[in-house]
């Protein structure tokens, strides 16, 4: 069982039956949702099985490595394997896709091939994670937009096909960056190239091509994990999607941008980065007091979780960029916390959309009356989404700021001048969060409309809110149980950085 090819298995499977949809009967919609539903947790049964029994947590390597030749002519390997800042996303991808799948039942129109693109992009987006060739890494990061711009593009809402256009534009623009450094790495200094991560870690290039390389992949990972000024494709992308693509938008697709940074920038340039990031901690600086402020403004609901995911995505800049072992794992800990966060406030405000039909806050109001259930987990969620103690998001902040604080780069000034700044943010954050919690459910707007009988939150909206609403509380309760798993990784990293 020791050479079974897991990783393999988690990877094609999604994508698999997910083909195998198209020969279902057609016998109404019930089916079809209940075989992907059934798809995805099977999937995530395999997963935390492969990682609970298969995974040493104590070993900073590569596990469950597999390697086959996939193209002779140039060297092209099928190469997966995860290690422990990899296993946290996995596993969020699942439980996000499962709960997003969950929470599409009312779509009805089209419904094999919404079903067919929800598991396409299960693989599209496990695959970066556990890829550790860097060729293989572009085309799975490539594979992840088409589902993304069809679920876009048809289940959208009004401008829909704007906010896709403007979707694809930004990414697969992006990802030309992306391929150019994937083949500089790959092609330099040997004739034959060298795709592999393991090898490629250990190859030391001219501080300028590795600059290059670095400002490259920049780039590519600024647009998907939005950096200012690239971001403004995510509130218009947030906006019109169906609030379960905004769920894997959110909860996943963010994640990727962040993964990469770690994955590639932080690993293979070491050099190049440490030379970036006092640059990154100026920029997410500036993005977490930008977004919180821009936050405000925005009249639609779901632009305005949008740009406190560009707030959040902040910190995991400022931990990616203090090179410490605190503020790296303070980073990843924030990946995950915002995964679930994100996800749950979408899909909050997708559900009270479906009750009301109104995508402006200005025209709510007085909703807590007539939605109790809805009101009460949105509540607890916009407060973990402020770092309230006691939930995921502010073990991460915190831990982010100790990471700033005890870093051996930079100057006392500096530290205690950015720490300042980030302090700003965090006042900043609970202004939107709270008045958007007041437009919504306080006031008398809607309680004396003539349809002001609305239903509750129905079982399966509450199972998918409590089951998001228990791994915030337990992160942020017990934030071992994340940290344990990249700990010895993180640590691995960063003594690259000053035992050189």
């Amino acid at each position: 069982m020791n050479n079974f090819p897991w990783l393999t298995l988690v990877v094609v499977l999604p994508i698999f039956a997910g083909s195998l949809i198209f020969f279902l009967p057609h016998r109404g919609n019930k089916i079809i949702r209940w075989y992907t539903i059934g798809i995805c947790i099977i999937e995530l049964l395999l997963t935390t099985y492969a990682f609970g029994y298969r995974f040493q947590l104590d070993d900073p390597l590569m596990q469950l490595t597999e390697d086959y030749k996939w193209i002779d002519f140039f060297d092209f390997y099928w190469r997966l394997g995860i290690d422990g800042i990899s296993i946290g996303p996995i596993l969020l991808t699942g439980f996000i896709t499962t709960l997003a799948t969950l929470a599409a039942r009312p779509i009805t129109r089209d419904s094999r091939l919404f079903h067919f693109l929800m598991l396409a992009m299960y693989s599209g987006q496990i695959g970066p994670f556990s890829s550790r060739d860097l060729l293989l890494f572009f085309i799975m990061w490539e594979l992840e937009l088409i589902p993304v711009y069809l679920l876009l593009s048809m289940w959208g809402g009004k401008k829909r096909l704007y906010s896709a256009t403007k979707f694809i534009l930004y990414t697969a623009g992006s990802s030309v960056f992306l391929l150019m450094g994937v083949l500089g790495i790959g092609l330099y200094g040997s004739n034959e190239p060298t795709l592999n991560f393991e090898t490629s870690a250990n190859q030391s290039y001219p501080v300028a091509l590795e600059i290059i390389f670095y400002i490259g992949f920049l780039i590519a990972f600024a647009v998907k994990s939005p950096i200012i000024p690239l971001h403004t494709w995510l509130p218009d992308t947030h906006g019109e999607a169906h609030y379960s693509t905004c769920m894997l938008l959110a909860g996943i697709l963010l994640k990727m941008g962040a993964y990469g940074l770690v994955r590639i920038n932080m690993e293979l340039l070491p050099h190049a980065h440490s030379i970036f990031s006092p640059w990154l901690i100026i920029v997410g600086t500036i993005q977490i007091i930008y977004a919180a402020s821009t936050s405000p403004g925005q009249r639609n609901l779901k632009k305005r979780i949008a740009y406190s995911s560009v707030s959040h995505m902040g910190f995991i800049i400022i931990g990616i960029g203090s090179i410490s072992d605190t503020g790296l794992n303070g980073a990843i800990l924030q990946i995950i916390s915002h995964g679930f966060i994100g996800a749950a406030l979408f899909f909050l405000a997708g559900t009270s959309y479906d009750r009301i039909r109104l995508v402006y806050l200005d025209e709510m109001g007085g909703m807590a009356i007539a939605i109790p259930k809805i009101f009460t987990t949105f509540s607890i969620l916009s407060m973990a989404s402020l770092a309230l103690p006691g939930m995921s998001g502010f073990v991460a902040e915190l831990l982010v700021f100790f990471g700033i604080l005890t870093s051996q780069k930079y100057l006392l000034m500096t530290k205690i001048l950015i720490t300042f700044v980030m302090a700003i943010g965090m006042i900043l954050t609970p202004i939107y969060s709270l008045s958007m919690l007041r437009q919504m459910f306080y006031g008398y707007k809607l309680f004396n409309a003539p349809n002001s009988y609305f239903f509750d939150s129905g079982p399966r909206e509450l199972f998918v809110s409590i089951s998001i609403l228990l791994p915030v509380i337990g992160i942020g309760v017990y934030p071992d149980f994340v940290l344990s798993l990249s700990v010895d990784k993180v640590e691995a990293i960063i003594s690259n950085y000053f035992f050189r």
